[in-house]
Protein backbone atom coordinates (compact mmCIF):
# COMPACT_ATOMS: atom_id res chain seq x y z
CA UNK A 1 0.00 0.00 0.00
CA UNK A 2 2.54 2.58 1.03
CA UNK A 3 5.90 1.22 2.19
CA UNK A 4 8.97 1.45 -0.02
CA UNK A 5 10.16 -1.72 -1.74
CA UNK A 6 13.36 -1.63 0.33
CA UNK A 7 11.59 -0.91 3.63
CA UNK A 8 13.60 -2.38 6.50
CA UNK A 9 11.42 -4.75 8.54
CA UNK A 10 13.08 -6.42 11.49
CA UNK A 11 13.45 -6.46 15.24
CA UNK A 12 15.58 -5.04 18.04
CA UNK A 13 17.46 -6.16 21.16
CA UNK A 14 20.20 -4.84 23.45
CA UNK A 15 23.37 -6.62 24.57
CA UNK A 16 22.86 -6.29 28.32
CA UNK A 17 19.30 -7.58 28.05
CA UNK A 18 19.92 -10.66 25.92
CA UNK A 19 23.57 -11.75 25.72
CA UNK A 20 24.39 -13.03 29.18
CA UNK A 21 27.98 -14.34 29.37
CA UNK A 22 28.61 -11.31 31.58
CA UNK A 23 32.16 -12.29 32.61
CA UNK A 24 33.21 -14.54 29.73
CA UNK A 25 35.98 -14.03 27.14
CA UNK A 26 37.41 -10.95 28.80
CA UNK A 27 34.19 -8.97 29.26
CA UNK A 28 34.31 -6.38 32.03
CA UNK A 29 31.55 -5.36 34.43
CA UNK A 30 29.00 -2.89 33.10
CA UNK A 31 26.49 -0.82 35.04
CA UNK A 32 23.78 -3.26 33.96
CA UNK A 33 25.68 -6.12 35.59
CA UNK A 34 25.32 -4.68 39.09
CA UNK A 35 21.52 -4.27 38.85
CA UNK A 36 19.35 -6.86 40.57
CA UNK A 37 16.09 -8.22 39.28
CA UNK A 38 12.91 -6.29 39.99
CA UNK A 39 9.32 -5.95 38.84
CA UNK A 40 6.82 -3.22 37.98
CA UNK A 41 6.02 -3.13 41.71
CA UNK A 42 9.58 -3.36 43.00
CA UNK A 43 12.49 -1.30 41.61
CA UNK A 44 15.78 -2.81 40.52
CA UNK A 45 18.52 -2.25 43.08
CA UNK A 46 22.01 -1.00 42.21
CA UNK A 47 24.69 -2.93 44.11
CA UNK A 48 28.29 -1.73 43.56
CA UNK A 49 29.40 -4.89 45.37
CA UNK A 50 27.80 -8.02 43.95
CA UNK A 51 25.75 -9.84 46.58
CA UNK A 52 25.85 -13.57 47.12
CA UNK A 53 22.57 -15.37 46.44
CA UNK A 54 21.10 -12.32 44.69
CA UNK A 55 19.71 -12.69 41.16
CA UNK A 56 21.31 -10.46 38.53
CA UNK A 57 19.29 -10.94 35.32
CA UNK A 58 21.94 -9.62 32.90
CA UNK A 59 24.45 -12.27 33.96
CA UNK A 60 22.76 -14.97 31.91
CA UNK A 61 19.85 -13.09 30.33
CA UNK A 62 18.68 -15.34 27.45
CA UNK A 63 22.24 -16.42 26.55
CA UNK A 64 22.22 -14.89 23.07
CA UNK A 65 26.03 -14.98 23.36
CA UNK A 66 26.02 -18.73 22.83
CA UNK A 67 22.77 -19.01 20.85
CA UNK A 68 23.04 -16.16 18.35
CA UNK A 69 23.12 -18.49 15.34
CA UNK A 70 19.90 -20.17 16.40
CA UNK A 71 18.23 -16.84 17.11
CA UNK A 72 19.34 -15.14 13.90
CA UNK A 73 18.11 -18.18 11.94
CA UNK A 74 14.69 -17.63 13.52
CA UNK A 75 14.82 -13.94 12.60
CA UNK A 76 15.67 -14.95 9.04
CA UNK A 77 12.73 -17.35 9.01
CA UNK A 78 10.47 -14.41 9.85
CA UNK A 79 12.04 -12.58 6.91
CA UNK A 80 13.95 -9.86 8.75
CA UNK A 81 15.59 -7.30 6.51
CA UNK A 82 17.37 -5.62 9.43
CA UNK A 83 18.38 -6.60 12.97
CA UNK A 84 19.07 -3.91 15.52
CA UNK A 85 21.44 -4.97 18.29
CA UNK A 86 23.98 -3.26 20.49
CA UNK A 87 27.63 -3.85 21.26
CA UNK A 88 28.52 -4.30 24.92
CA UNK A 89 31.21 -1.67 25.49
CA UNK A 90 32.86 -3.87 28.14
CA UNK A 91 33.35 -6.71 25.67
CA UNK A 92 35.57 -4.42 23.61
CA UNK A 93 37.23 -2.44 26.42
CA UNK A 94 36.54 -4.17 29.77
CA UNK A 95 37.22 -1.07 31.87
CA UNK A 96 37.02 1.43 29.01
CA UNK A 97 40.67 2.46 29.37
CA UNK A 98 42.67 -0.48 28.02
CA UNK A 99 45.36 0.27 25.45
CA UNK A 100 44.05 -2.34 23.01
CA UNK A 101 40.61 -3.67 22.26
CA UNK A 102 39.69 -7.15 23.43
CA UNK A 103 40.02 -9.38 20.38
CA UNK A 104 37.53 -11.96 21.63
CA UNK A 105 34.91 -9.25 21.98
CA UNK A 106 35.60 -7.85 18.52
CA UNK A 107 35.45 -11.35 17.06
CA UNK A 108 32.12 -12.15 18.71
CA UNK A 109 30.38 -9.20 17.09
CA UNK A 110 32.08 -9.90 13.80
CA UNK A 111 30.55 -13.38 13.98
CA UNK A 112 27.11 -11.92 14.76
CA UNK A 113 27.41 -9.47 11.86
CA UNK A 114 28.55 -12.22 9.49
CA UNK A 115 25.66 -14.44 10.57
CA UNK A 116 23.24 -11.62 9.80
CA UNK A 117 24.79 -10.99 6.39
CA UNK A 118 24.68 -14.70 5.60
CA UNK A 119 20.90 -14.52 5.96
CA UNK A 120 20.58 -11.25 4.05
CA UNK A 121 19.91 -9.23 7.20
CA UNK A 122 21.26 -5.69 7.51
CA UNK A 123 22.95 -5.04 10.90
CA UNK A 124 21.86 -1.86 12.69
CA UNK A 125 24.22 -1.35 15.61
CA UNK A 126 23.71 0.75 18.73
CA UNK A 127 27.12 1.76 20.07
CA UNK A 128 26.05 2.50 23.65
CA UNK A 129 22.85 1.00 25.02
CA UNK A 130 22.59 1.27 28.82
CA UNK A 131 25.89 -0.47 29.66
CA UNK A 132 28.54 2.10 30.64
CA UNK A 133 31.63 0.24 31.94
CA UNK A 134 31.27 0.27 35.71
CA UNK A 135 34.97 1.02 36.09
CA UNK A 136 34.26 4.39 34.44
CA UNK A 137 31.45 5.03 36.91
CA UNK A 138 33.84 4.33 39.77
CA UNK A 139 36.64 6.48 38.38
CA UNK A 140 34.81 9.35 36.66
CA UNK A 141 31.17 9.07 37.79
CA UNK A 142 30.40 8.10 34.22
CA UNK A 143 29.50 10.79 31.71
CA UNK A 144 29.68 13.48 34.40
CA UNK A 145 33.34 13.74 33.38
CA UNK A 146 34.50 15.14 30.05
CA UNK A 147 37.20 12.44 30.07
CA UNK A 148 34.50 10.10 28.80
CA UNK A 149 34.45 11.70 25.36
CA UNK A 150 37.89 10.45 24.33
CA UNK A 151 37.28 7.08 25.98
CA UNK A 152 34.07 6.65 23.97
CA UNK A 153 35.75 7.76 20.73
CA UNK A 154 38.51 5.18 21.18
CA UNK A 155 35.79 2.54 21.45
CA UNK A 156 34.04 3.93 18.34
CA UNK A 157 37.26 3.94 16.35
CA UNK A 158 37.88 0.28 17.17
CA UNK A 159 34.47 -0.90 16.00
CA UNK A 160 34.18 1.48 13.04
CA UNK A 161 37.47 0.18 11.67
CA UNK A 162 36.81 -3.48 12.46
CA UNK A 163 33.40 -3.65 10.81
CA UNK A 164 34.08 -1.39 7.85
CA UNK A 165 32.43 -2.76 4.74
CA UNK A 166 30.04 -4.98 6.70
CA UNK A 167 27.85 -2.48 8.57
CA UNK A 168 26.02 0.53 7.18
CA UNK A 169 23.79 1.82 9.99
CA UNK A 170 24.95 2.98 13.44
CA UNK A 171 23.24 4.67 16.39
CA UNK A 172 25.47 6.57 18.84
CA UNK A 173 23.42 6.40 22.06
CA UNK A 174 20.21 4.58 22.87
CA UNK A 175 17.38 6.85 24.02
CA UNK A 176 19.80 9.66 24.78
CA UNK A 177 16.93 11.84 26.01
CA UNK A 178 16.38 9.48 28.93
CA UNK A 179 18.99 11.67 30.63
CA UNK A 180 16.53 14.57 30.68
CA UNK A 181 14.90 12.71 33.61
CA UNK A 182 16.41 11.51 36.86
CA UNK A 183 16.15 7.77 36.12
CA UNK A 184 18.50 8.25 33.13
CA UNK A 185 21.42 9.30 35.33
CA UNK A 186 22.60 5.78 36.07
CA UNK A 187 20.77 3.88 33.34
CA UNK A 188 22.02 5.99 30.44
CA UNK A 189 25.01 7.89 31.79
CA UNK A 190 26.59 5.68 34.42
CA UNK A 191 26.24 8.38 37.06
CA UNK A 192 26.03 6.97 40.59
CA UNK A 193 25.56 9.75 43.10
CA UNK A 194 26.14 9.02 46.78
CA UNK A 195 23.02 7.62 48.42
CA UNK A 196 21.52 6.02 45.30
CA UNK A 197 20.33 2.49 45.96
CA UNK A 198 17.73 1.76 43.28
CA UNK A 199 17.17 2.65 39.65
CA UNK A 200 13.88 4.51 39.91
CA UNK A 201 14.72 6.54 43.03
CA UNK A 202 18.18 7.90 42.31
CA UNK A 203 19.81 10.74 44.19
CA UNK A 204 19.66 13.27 41.40
CA UNK A 205 21.83 16.33 40.72
CA UNK A 206 20.29 17.87 37.57
CA UNK A 207 23.24 20.15 36.76
CA UNK A 208 25.53 17.09 36.75
CA UNK A 209 23.11 15.10 34.62
CA UNK A 210 22.71 17.84 31.99
CA UNK A 211 26.45 18.47 31.85
CA UNK A 212 26.88 14.74 31.27
CA UNK A 213 24.32 14.96 28.49
CA UNK A 214 26.37 17.71 26.89
CA UNK A 215 29.41 15.42 26.97
CA UNK A 216 27.34 12.77 25.20
CA UNK A 217 26.22 15.27 22.56
CA UNK A 218 29.84 16.20 21.82
CA UNK A 219 30.89 12.54 21.77
CA UNK A 220 28.04 11.67 19.42
CA UNK A 221 28.89 14.50 17.02
CA UNK A 222 32.57 13.55 16.97
CA UNK A 223 31.61 9.91 16.38
CA UNK A 224 29.46 10.91 13.39
CA UNK A 225 32.36 12.84 11.89
CA UNK A 226 34.76 9.97 12.58
CA UNK A 227 32.43 7.41 11.03
CA UNK A 228 32.13 9.40 7.82
CA UNK A 229 35.92 9.73 7.64
CA UNK A 230 36.49 6.00 8.15
CA UNK A 231 33.80 4.83 5.71
CA UNK A 232 31.83 7.17 3.47
CA UNK A 233 29.07 4.56 3.33
CA UNK A 234 28.40 4.75 7.06
CA UNK A 235 25.09 6.27 8.09
CA UNK A 236 24.88 7.39 11.71
CA UNK A 237 21.65 8.19 13.51
CA UNK A 238 20.36 9.46 16.82
CA UNK A 239 17.88 7.50 18.94
CA UNK A 240 15.17 9.27 20.92
CA UNK A 241 12.60 7.81 23.30
CA UNK A 242 9.65 9.74 21.96
CA UNK A 243 6.82 10.01 24.49
CA UNK A 244 4.37 12.66 23.27
CA UNK A 245 2.58 14.76 25.85
CA UNK A 246 -0.91 15.93 25.00
CA UNK A 247 -2.61 18.72 26.97
CA UNK A 248 -4.98 17.04 29.43
CA UNK A 249 -7.60 19.67 28.58
CA UNK A 250 -7.90 22.57 26.15
CA UNK A 251 -7.18 25.01 28.98
CA UNK A 252 -4.30 27.27 27.89
CA UNK A 253 -2.36 26.37 31.05
CA UNK A 254 -2.48 22.68 30.10
CA UNK A 255 -1.42 23.44 26.53
CA UNK A 256 1.60 25.37 27.83
CA UNK A 257 2.42 22.57 30.28
CA UNK A 258 2.43 20.08 27.38
CA UNK A 259 4.62 22.38 25.28
CA UNK A 260 7.17 22.68 28.06
CA UNK A 261 7.31 18.92 28.65
CA UNK A 262 7.59 18.14 24.95
CA UNK A 263 10.38 20.69 24.54
CA UNK A 264 12.43 19.16 27.33
CA UNK A 265 11.77 15.46 26.82
CA UNK A 266 11.02 14.96 23.14
CA UNK A 267 12.61 17.81 21.17
CA UNK A 268 15.72 19.01 23.01
CA UNK A 269 18.06 16.10 22.22
CA UNK A 270 16.84 15.70 18.65
CA UNK A 271 17.31 19.41 18.01
CA UNK A 272 20.93 19.22 19.14
CA UNK A 273 21.74 16.07 17.19
CA UNK A 274 19.84 16.91 13.98
CA UNK A 275 20.13 20.71 13.89
CA UNK A 276 23.53 20.90 15.54
CA UNK A 277 22.85 23.50 18.22
CA UNK A 278 21.14 23.98 21.56
CA UNK A 279 17.57 25.35 21.20
CA UNK A 280 16.75 28.69 22.79
CA UNK A 281 13.66 27.32 24.53
CA UNK A 282 15.92 25.47 27.01
CA UNK A 283 17.52 28.69 28.29
CA UNK A 284 14.66 29.41 30.65
CA UNK A 285 14.53 25.84 31.98
CA UNK A 286 18.26 25.87 32.67
CA UNK A 287 18.09 29.27 34.34
CA UNK A 288 15.17 28.37 36.59
CA UNK A 289 16.78 25.07 37.62
CA UNK A 290 20.29 26.31 38.31
CA UNK A 291 21.82 24.52 35.32
CA UNK A 292 24.74 26.04 33.46
CA UNK A 293 26.38 24.02 30.70
CA UNK A 294 30.15 24.31 30.43
CA UNK A 295 31.10 24.53 26.75
CA UNK A 296 34.66 24.16 25.54
CA UNK A 297 35.53 26.67 22.77
CA UNK A 298 35.26 24.07 20.02
CA UNK A 299 31.99 22.47 21.15
CA UNK A 300 29.58 24.58 19.10
CA UNK A 301 31.45 23.85 15.88
CA UNK A 302 31.68 20.16 16.76
CA UNK A 303 27.93 19.90 17.30
CA UNK A 304 27.21 21.68 14.03
CA UNK A 305 29.56 19.50 12.01
CA UNK A 306 28.49 16.18 13.53
CA UNK A 307 24.77 16.18 12.79
CA UNK A 308 23.18 12.78 12.22
CA UNK A 309 22.18 11.24 8.90
CA UNK A 310 18.85 9.82 10.01
CA UNK A 311 16.54 9.89 13.03
CA UNK A 312 15.36 6.88 14.99
CA UNK A 313 12.91 6.63 17.84
CA UNK A 314 11.30 4.31 20.30
CA UNK A 315 7.54 4.69 20.62
CA UNK A 316 5.45 2.90 23.21
CA UNK A 317 2.90 5.27 24.71
CA UNK A 318 1.73 8.82 25.18
CA UNK A 319 0.81 10.84 28.25
CA UNK A 320 -0.98 14.01 29.22
CA UNK A 321 0.40 17.15 30.80
CA UNK A 322 -1.53 19.45 33.06
CA UNK A 323 -0.94 22.51 35.19
CA UNK A 324 -3.16 20.94 37.88
CA UNK A 325 -0.75 19.75 40.57
CA UNK A 326 -3.44 17.62 42.21
CA UNK A 327 -3.70 15.21 39.28
CA UNK A 328 -2.14 11.80 39.94
CA UNK A 329 0.76 10.74 37.76
CA UNK A 330 0.28 7.57 35.74
CA UNK A 331 2.36 4.62 36.94
CA UNK A 332 3.58 3.42 33.58
CA UNK A 333 4.93 6.59 32.02
CA UNK A 334 8.64 6.90 32.83
CA UNK A 335 8.65 10.50 31.60
CA UNK A 336 5.79 11.60 33.82
CA UNK A 337 2.35 12.82 32.86
CA UNK A 338 -1.16 11.84 33.86
CA UNK A 339 -3.58 9.29 32.46
CA UNK A 340 -5.37 10.00 29.22
CA UNK A 341 -9.04 9.10 29.85
CA UNK A 342 -9.43 8.21 26.15
CA UNK A 343 -6.88 5.39 26.21
CA UNK A 344 -6.47 1.89 27.62
CA UNK A 345 -3.22 0.75 29.24
CA UNK A 346 -0.99 -2.34 29.25
CA UNK A 347 -0.46 -4.49 32.34
CA UNK A 348 2.47 -2.23 33.19
CA UNK A 349 0.42 0.95 32.97
CA UNK A 350 1.71 2.13 29.58
CA UNK A 351 -1.17 3.73 27.70
CA UNK A 352 -1.73 2.32 24.22
CA UNK A 353 -2.06 4.95 21.50
CA UNK A 354 -1.49 3.79 17.90
CA UNK A 355 -2.77 7.04 16.42
CA UNK A 356 -0.20 8.85 18.51
CA UNK A 357 2.45 7.17 16.38
CA UNK A 358 1.08 8.76 13.22
CA UNK A 359 1.00 12.12 14.99
CA UNK A 360 4.56 11.61 16.25
CA UNK A 361 6.00 10.63 12.87
CA UNK A 362 4.41 13.63 11.21
CA UNK A 363 5.68 16.02 13.87
CA UNK A 364 9.24 14.69 13.69
CA UNK A 365 9.42 14.64 9.91
CA UNK A 366 7.92 18.12 9.57
CA UNK A 367 10.59 19.38 11.96
CA UNK A 368 13.70 17.67 10.56
CA UNK A 369 13.03 16.42 7.00
CA UNK A 370 15.46 13.49 7.27
CA UNK A 371 14.71 9.74 7.03
CA UNK A 372 13.00 8.20 10.08
CA UNK A 373 13.11 4.71 11.51
CA UNK A 374 11.07 3.26 14.38
CA UNK A 375 13.62 1.11 16.20
CA UNK A 376 11.52 0.20 19.24
CA UNK A 377 7.80 -0.41 19.58
CA UNK A 378 5.84 -3.23 21.12
CA UNK A 379 3.72 -4.57 23.93
CA UNK A 380 5.20 -5.89 27.14
CA UNK A 381 2.73 -8.50 28.37
CA UNK A 382 2.30 -11.71 30.36
CA UNK A 383 2.40 -14.70 28.00
CA UNK A 384 1.00 -18.13 28.89
CA UNK A 385 1.99 -21.46 27.39
CA UNK A 386 -1.11 -23.50 26.56
CA UNK A 387 -1.37 -27.22 27.24
CA UNK A 388 -0.53 -27.95 23.62
CA UNK A 389 2.60 -25.77 23.86
CA UNK A 390 1.22 -22.85 21.85
CA UNK A 391 1.36 -19.19 22.89
CA UNK A 392 -1.62 -17.31 21.54
CA UNK A 393 -0.52 -13.69 21.87
CA UNK A 394 -3.36 -12.12 19.90
CA UNK A 395 -3.06 -9.00 22.08
CA UNK A 396 0.48 -8.46 20.76
CA UNK A 397 -0.61 -9.02 17.17
CA UNK A 398 -3.39 -6.48 17.58
CA UNK A 399 -1.07 -3.92 19.19
CA UNK A 400 1.49 -4.15 16.38
CA UNK A 401 -1.18 -4.33 13.67
CA UNK A 402 -2.72 -1.09 14.85
CA UNK A 403 0.67 0.65 14.96
CA UNK A 404 1.61 -0.55 11.48
CA UNK A 405 -1.71 0.79 10.18
CA UNK A 406 -0.77 4.19 11.56
CA UNK A 407 2.68 3.88 9.98
CA UNK A 408 0.86 3.39 6.68
CA UNK A 409 -1.07 6.57 7.29
CA UNK A 410 2.08 8.51 8.15
CA UNK A 411 3.78 7.38 4.95
CA UNK A 412 0.73 8.45 2.96
CA UNK A 413 0.99 11.78 4.80
CA UNK A 414 4.45 12.17 3.25
CA UNK A 415 6.72 10.92 6.03
CA UNK A 416 10.00 9.34 4.83
CA UNK A 417 9.83 6.21 7.00
CA UNK A 418 12.55 3.68 6.15
CA UNK A 419 12.28 0.93 8.76
CA UNK A 420 10.54 -0.73 11.69
CA UNK A 421 12.20 -2.94 14.31
CA UNK A 422 9.80 -3.94 17.10
CA UNK A 423 11.44 -4.16 20.50
CA UNK A 424 12.41 -7.48 22.05
CA UNK A 425 11.70 -9.51 18.92
CA UNK A 426 12.81 -12.39 21.14
CA UNK A 427 11.93 -12.30 24.85
CA UNK A 428 14.60 -10.59 26.94
CA UNK A 429 15.22 -8.90 30.29
CA UNK A 430 13.31 -5.65 30.83
CA UNK A 431 15.58 -2.61 31.10
CA UNK A 432 13.33 -0.72 33.50
CA UNK A 433 12.25 -3.55 35.79
CA UNK A 434 14.80 -6.31 35.25
CA UNK A 435 12.13 -8.98 34.79
CA UNK A 436 11.43 -11.64 32.19
CA UNK A 437 7.69 -11.68 32.87
CA UNK A 438 7.30 -8.51 30.81
CA UNK A 439 7.61 -10.23 27.45
CA UNK A 440 7.72 -8.48 24.07
CA UNK A 441 8.93 -11.16 21.69
CA UNK A 442 7.65 -13.10 18.74
CA UNK A 443 9.83 -15.86 20.20
CA UNK A 444 9.28 -17.20 23.72
CA UNK A 445 12.33 -17.97 25.84
CA UNK A 446 12.04 -20.44 28.73
CA UNK A 447 13.55 -18.15 31.35
CA UNK A 448 11.84 -16.89 34.47
CA UNK A 449 12.26 -14.24 37.14
CA UNK A 450 13.73 -16.62 39.70
CA UNK A 451 16.51 -17.46 37.25
CA UNK A 452 15.08 -20.84 36.32
CA UNK A 453 14.37 -22.11 32.82
CA UNK A 454 16.17 -24.14 30.17
CA UNK A 455 16.45 -21.18 27.73
CA UNK A 456 14.72 -23.11 24.95
CA UNK A 457 13.00 -21.09 22.24
CA UNK A 458 9.49 -21.52 20.85
CA UNK A 459 7.48 -19.53 18.34
CA UNK A 460 4.47 -17.55 19.48
CA UNK A 461 1.41 -17.04 17.31
CA UNK A 462 2.78 -13.58 16.47
CA UNK A 463 5.84 -15.18 14.84
CA UNK A 464 4.00 -16.41 11.76
CA UNK A 465 1.80 -13.31 11.71
CA UNK A 466 4.83 -10.99 11.56
CA UNK A 467 6.40 -13.25 8.92
CA UNK A 468 3.31 -12.66 6.79
CA UNK A 469 3.50 -8.90 7.40
CA UNK A 470 7.09 -8.78 6.21
CA UNK A 471 6.57 -10.97 3.15
CA UNK A 472 3.71 -8.70 2.05
CA UNK A 473 5.72 -5.53 2.81
CA UNK A 474 3.16 -4.52 5.38
CA UNK A 475 0.07 -5.05 3.23
CA UNK A 476 -1.26 -8.24 4.81
CA UNK A 477 -2.12 -7.48 8.44
CA UNK A 478 -4.90 -10.05 8.89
Amino acid sequence: MSFKDDFLWGGAVAANQCEGAWNIDGKGISCADICTGGSHKKAKRITPELEKDTFYPSHEAIDFYHRYKEDIALFAEMGFKVFRFSIAWTRIFPTGEEEKANEKGLKFYENVIDECLKHGIEPLITISHYEVPFALTQKYNGWASREMIDIYLKYCEAIFNRYKGKVKYWLTFNEINGATCSFGGFLSQGILNEGTTDLMNQVDIPKVRFQALHHQFVASALAVTMAHEIDSNYKVGCMIAFAPMYPLTCAPADVLAATERNHLINWFCGDVQVRGAYPKYLDRYFSENGIEINFEPEDKAVLKEGIVDFYTLSYYSTGCATADKDKIMTNGNLFGGVNNPSLKASDWGWQIDPEGLRYTLNEIYDRYQIPLMIVENGLGAYDEIEKDGSINDDYRIEYIRQHILQMHEAVLDGVDLIGYTPWGCIDLVSASTGEMAKRYGFIYVEKYDDGSGDLSRRKKKSFNWYKKVISSNGENLE
